[in-house]
């Protein structure tokens, strides 16, 4: 798989995790420190970059919306609030609701509009995902 493959996605999902950490700094923190943003989006970065290395190593292509775009933004919510939540941070239900919606909004939008402007042409001409045997 070539690395602009597995790359360009990734980094696109790191942008929507630190669009999210510069969101929540800005709207609770007036300090100009930049550590905040780190503590915040940490959790989050981590995991989405677990959940591109799974689907690399399993060869799916994380830039489609589905399944692969849904398995890293529920891998990046979980297990980045549960990082969150061991490394003693706050998990308020307003972050949980927020955060939720800004990653899915986020990180299957940009999917969505690569999607709209490959057109149908390189739609169609993109490999399936491995199936998933069923018992």
């Amino acid at each position: 798989m070539g690395t602009t493959r597995w790359l360009w996605p990734l980094l696109a999902d790191l942008a929507c995790v630190v669009a999210l950490a510069v969101g929540g700094k800005n709207t609770h923190d007036a300090s100009d420190s930049g550590w905040v943003v780190l503590v915040i989006a940490w959790p989050f970065a981590l995991a989405a970059v677990l959940a591109h290395v799974c689907l690399t190593w399993q060869g799916r292509r994380a830039h489609r919306v589905w399944p692969e775009g849904a398995i890293v933004v529920a891998a990046t919510y979980v297990l980045g609030m549960i990082l969150r939540a061991v490394s003693g941070r706050g998990l308020a239900p307003g972050f949980l609701v927020v955060a939720a919606i800004f990653l899915a909004l986020t990180m299957l939008g940009w999917r969505g509009v690569v999607r709209i402007a490959r057109g149908p042409e390189a739609r169609s001409s993109d490999p399936p995902s491995p199936e998933v045997s069923r018992p």
